[in-house]
């Protein structure tokens, strides 16, 4: 379901650009070609393309990250009866989830909410869902790990002895 919608959400968008005539410099400030930093080289009035944008781009991400977290509360409901071990654990674990859901899918929802013509911060933002957000899921379930915690805890001790001599 997830492919199939995803791929009718970029064929949307995809038809929608495609229409759009375009004018100007072919350069745009940012990162990679995104829907919203191509529509300022656009050569007519982009209002009703911008809602567009909005209303498709935005409420995917919405209606996504409602789910995941919706999933998460029916997760931890379902806890309530284990044991307090238990409860930690999983608490530990969708605590980590949730903040990486989070940091990934708040900046995608502030850049995709907003209009195309305003002036925010869409290129430096956008570091936040294609860069840090990914890079953050194995680093958070590699410092879980035990060995990996045992390791690092050799070699900063080996590194906290070197810089008492």
């Amino acid at each position: 379901m997830a492919w199939i919608l995803g791929f009718w959400h970029s064929i949307a968008l995809l038809l929608m650009v495609l229409s759009l005539p375009f004018c100007g410099p072919n350069h745009i400030n940012h990162y990679f070609c995104d829907v919203k930093p191509l529509l300022k080289l656009v050569c007519k009035d982009v209002h009703v393309v911008s809602i567009l944008a909005i209303a498709n781009s935005g409420m995917v991400l919405v209606a996504i990250f409602t789910v995941l977290l919706a999933s998460y509360i029916l997760i931890l409901y379902s806890l309530r009866t284990r044991s307090s071990a238990g409860l930690l654990k999983a608490l530990s674990t969708c605590s980590s989830h949730i903040m990486v859901v989070v940091l990934f899918f708040g900046p995608c929802i502030y850049t995709y909410i907003l209009p195309a013509g305003s002036e925010n911060k869409d290129k430096e933002i956008s570091v936040f869902y294609t860069v840090i957000a990914p890079i953050l899921n194995p680093l958070i379930y590699t410092l879980r790990n035990s060995e990996m915690k045992s390791t690092m805890h050799k070699v900063w001790s080996r590194l906290s002895h070197l810089e008492l001599r």
